[in-house]
């Protein structure tokens, strides 16, 4: 799926990105967007495959896995899609919160069919749900928001301005308002119960670096129709269900992109004769190209293995759902931060031709800094990280719980482990982004140790865990076999 096809969609996807329309030609107001047909031809792909809530819908052991598989294969032909996607999944928990919305909408959230129509949700196959949390004045801060909340006849009118809504397209919306008595959430759909379009109105769409096949907005609530969701003045620990499932989501994302980053870069290489033979025969590329390879399969096991964690969690098992907690957050921020890098050094692999349109690297380029920032930048996670360890030592437990299954597998492993653990306890905000890095490494050292390929294991923890390797890509030590690493990262084409 994310090949042939699927990435000519991606392509002219971002070639034709959304065009806002305010206003139909009469000058009524209709806030709609339009899109080219490749960007539903993505989306319609994604919800047939159930990216968007099978794991909902057919519960079972292993859903969760199957999903983050299918979507770092979707990813690898185009990210923007992932969006509306991502949090229509992440939305489900949260209406579970409140079970008689959540008897409305499931059903129309998780329905294997991609209705595009902007028509009354009651009149459609299926919907997808956005997201309107943050506002210009406060950012991360959302207890800083002024959008308010009034009580109207059993449900509530919003007024207000969200700086950035996710999926203007969608259905329907998480929202955070004030009321009298706090921060909270509610469900705000496109159109009112009545059939009429409701108070939404887009001001403007954003102009972004990347994900420009996807739309991201400006809009403003005139006494909007809305549905409480959870208790009231408990918005941020009612939605916050939303924002670890689309942190997870971060993770998938930005691990398709350095999939196909690599494998763009391993398949130039393996065709590309310079100085006599092929780049990849060469050493110092061959060196480059097996960082690039270890890198993503890190980041390939850490995003399956954290899929896992939530169909245990989901299942009942406690020590799983501290472990998602924590390993989320902390996957979330290092998986993130390494994508620009690697993106950037698998584009410098393709030299002049890397830096032009066509070989799609750039688009790439441009994608990878935004998982970093969304659902929490870098400062953001590594605080949430020292919260969840000063206000849940389980999870910490948990954590490195996971982190010993690996122990005797490889001695300076469990010397790092050792360490970390015995450092964090003197961990500040200060020092919270490098002790995040750590606890990231660890983990990934842990599960490459135990179920990635021994050659890839041995140059991920003689280069990230010990030894004199460098910062830069491509400086792995010696003794690393680079060229079974890059073997098994070119693709077969």
């Amino acid at each position: 799926m994310a090949g042939g096809e699927a990435l000519d969609w991606g392509r002219l996807a971002n070639t034709n990105p959304p065009v806002l329309r305010t206003h139909d030609r009469y000058g009524e107001r209709i806030d709609e967007v339009e899109f080219h047909p490749a960007w539903h031809q993505l989306m319609r792909a994604g919800v047939e495959l159930g990216l968007h809530g099978s794991p909902w819908r057919e519960p079972q052991a292993g859903s969760h896995v199957a999903r983050a598989a299918a979507f770092m294969l979707l990813a690898q032909a185009e990210s923007g899609f992932g969006c509306p996607i991502s949090m229509t999944y992440a939305a489900v928990p949260v209406l579970r919160q409140q079970p008689e919305v959540a008897a409305s909408w499931e059903p129309r959230l998780t329905s294997l069919e991609y209705d595009q129509r902007m028509v009354p949700v009651a009149e459609k196959a299926g919907a997808l749900s956005g997201m309107a949390m943050t506002e210009r004045q406060g950012g991360s801060d959302v207890r800083a928001n002024t959008t308010s909340a009034e009580p109207a006849g059993g449900a509530w009118a919003i007024t207000g301005a969200k700086w950035f809504c996710s999926a203007p397209m969608c259905d329907v919306f998480l929202v955070l308002a004030q009321t009298a008595n706090g921060l909270s959430c509610f469900l705000l759909p496109r159109w009112r119960p009545d059939g009429t379009r409701n108070a939404f109105h887009i001001q403007r769409l954003k102009d972004k670096l990347g994900n420009r096949s996807n739309a991201s907005s400006e809009v403003e609530f005139h006494g909007a129709y809305a549905v409480m969701v959870g208790p009231e003045g408990r918005g941020v620990p009612t939605i916050i269900q939303m924002v670890n499932h689309t942190r997870l989501d971060c993770v998938l994302g930005s691990t398709g992109l350095m999939r196909r980053a690599t494998a763009e870069a391993a398949h130039h290489a393996a065709h590309r004769m310079a100085f006599g033979k092929l780049l990849a025969d060469q050493p110092l590329m061959r060196n480059v190209l097996a960082d690039l390879a270890v890198e993503t399969e890190a980041a390939t096991l850490t995003s399956l293995r954290l899929a896992r964690a939530y169909d245990e969690a989901w299942a009942g098992d406690a020590e799983a759902k501290q472990f998602a907690r924590l390993a989320t957050a902390v996957s979330k921020y290092w998986v993130c931060k390494r994508t620009p890098p690697t993106v950037a050094e698998a584009l410098e692999c393709l030299g002049g031709n890397g830096f032009v349109e066509e070989s799609q690297l750039p688009r790439l380029y441009r994608e990878s800094p935004l998982n970093s920032i969304w659902e929490g930048s870098g400062n953001v996670i590594a605080l949430d990280v020292l919260r969840a360890i000063a206000k849940s030592p389980e999870s910490v437990e948990a954590f490195f719980t996971e982190i010993a299954t690996a122990e005797g597998g490889d001695q300076r492993l469990d010397a790092y482990a050792a360490k970390l653990r015995d450092d964090l306890a003197d961990a500040t905000e200060v020092s919270a982004r490098r002790m995040v890095e750590r606890m990231a490494l660890a983990f990934q050292g842990s599960l490459l140790v135990r179920h990635g390929d021994p050659a890839v294991a041995q140059a991920f923890v003689a280069s990230r865990l010990e030894g004199d390797s460098g910062l830069a890509f491509g400086t792995l030590p010696p003794g690393v076999d680079a060229r079974a690493i890059v073997e098994r990262a070119t693709p077969r084409i």
